[in-house]
């Protein structure tokens, strides 16, 4: 069974890690969900002040990556139009990578930009509010990421460190 939970605690370390990127799955929860399966193991013991505090962190960053790109949006002047357009520029990104990785950075900032240029703004309102929230974006994905490789981290730390009783039969 340990076996198990350590295979299955791995995926979702990776889906995590993904999920930093996509907005429709949750990186850090997923990512704390696999660091979860690892201290349920028997062969690790129990340490619920780090599971307690990774997953203050995990809510924390995830209530942060709905407020980071409304902020960047509102300092640079944009609106929830803008906000939606990087959104679907994120989805278009994802389902039509036609730009490679460089898709997932230009698509949610012309998705932004189309937004605000819909909702009737300026050229100049719309770019710069355009900026705002692409910068907003990156900034919470970026947040996101670093969080699910330090959980990735944590789990192949404390993975090595009981191998022996992880792994008997080697």
């Amino acid at each position: 069974m340990d076996i198990a939970l350590l295979i299955f605690g791995f995926i979702l370390m990776f889906v995590g890690l993904i999920g930093s990127f996509l907005p429709v799955l949750p990186g850090p929860p997923i990512s704390w969900i696999g660091l979860l399966l690892l201290y349920l193991t028997k062969a690790v013991p129990d340490d619920w002040w780090v599971l307690g505090i990774t997953a203050a962190i995990a809510l924390l960053v995830f209530a942060l990556d709905y407020i980071i790109p409304a902020m960047g949006t509102k300092k640079f002047g944009g609106s929830k139009a803008g906000m939606a357009g990087t959104v679907i520029g994120l989805l278009v990104a994802i389902f039509f990578p036609i730009l490679g990785i460089f898709g997932i950075i230009i698509w949610p900032f012309v998705g932004a930009l189309v937004g605000e240029l819909i909702n009737k703004a300026d050229k100049k309102t719309a770019m710069k509010a355009a900026f705002g929230s692409f910068i907003g974006f990156l900034t919470g994905t970026f947040l996101k990421f670093v969080l699910a490789l330090s959980y990735l981290v944590i789990f192949v730390m404390v993975a090595f460190e009981h191998r022996a009783a992880l792994f008997p039969f080697f």
